[in-house]
């Protein structure tokens, strides 16, 4: 099994193990820390991040090369959209959907996966693509692998924040590919030399070099 999909394994067992925390539960009701999210929809969506790619794996390919990841990010439509756009809408709908049973079911439904997944990960070649069916095009395997990791290490914070745990310590297996790709899509949107001052000079530092 390569690197990235050992790591992923990693990142959905974090996710599952702050799923199953009892201040999730206890907070199911109530607004998160992001804007227009519920706990209880926040917790779907991370939970998504697993439970969809047994779900991705059985989809149908098309033919065509996969888009790099930076290109995926060109293209998703949630990139600079406001939150009141149909796309963060459709979002949110999906993790209040995914969380609808409640935080027993979420959390039993993410460790079926995660073992699922121990199994047909390491089954699959080098070179597997797969066709998300919320996007038009396709990934390897691994660039969404990495994307999902992403997903998970920052929602992750998000509803550890929104419940009053700390949040959960993932790996440099796990985190290195995503600062990687953070970093990347901060490039593409400051340029290089925002960046490097946001790294090394505070006194010419940028207001912001978020990614997204």
């Amino acid at each position: 099994m390569t690197g990235i999909r050992d790591a992923y394994l990693q990142a959905a067992a974090s996710a599952a193990a702050l799923l199953d925390d009892q201040a999730v539960a206890a907070a199911w009701e109530s607004p998160s820390a992001l804007p227009e999210f519920s706990v209880a929809g926040l917790a779907g969506h991370l939970a998504r991040q697993v439970v969809a790619v047994p779900r991705v794996l059985g989809q149908p390919v098309p033919a065509g090369p996969p888009a790099t990841l930076l290109e995926h990010y060109d293209r998703v439509p949630w990139v600079g959209a406001s939150l009141d756009d149909e796309a963060n809408a459709e979002i949110r709908r999906g993790g209040e959907d995914e969380a609808a049973d409640g935080a027993a079911a979420l959390a039993a439904r993410i460790g079926v996966a995660i073992e699922v997944l121990r199994t047909a990960l390491p089954a699959e070649p080098a070179d597997r693509v797969v066709h998300p069916s919320w996007v038009s095009w396709t990934l390897t395997l691994d660039d969404f692998l990495v994307t999902r990791m992403m997903e998970i290490a920052v929602h992750s914070d998000d509803l550890a924040q929104s419940v009053g745990v700390a949040t959960p310590s993932l790996p440099p297996a796990v985190l290195d590919p995503v600062f990687a790709l953070l970093t990347g899509l901060a490039v593409r949107r400051h340029g290089p030399t925002a960046l490097l001052r946001a790294l090394s000079r505070s006194e010419r530092a940028p207001a912001t070099i978020a990614a997204f």
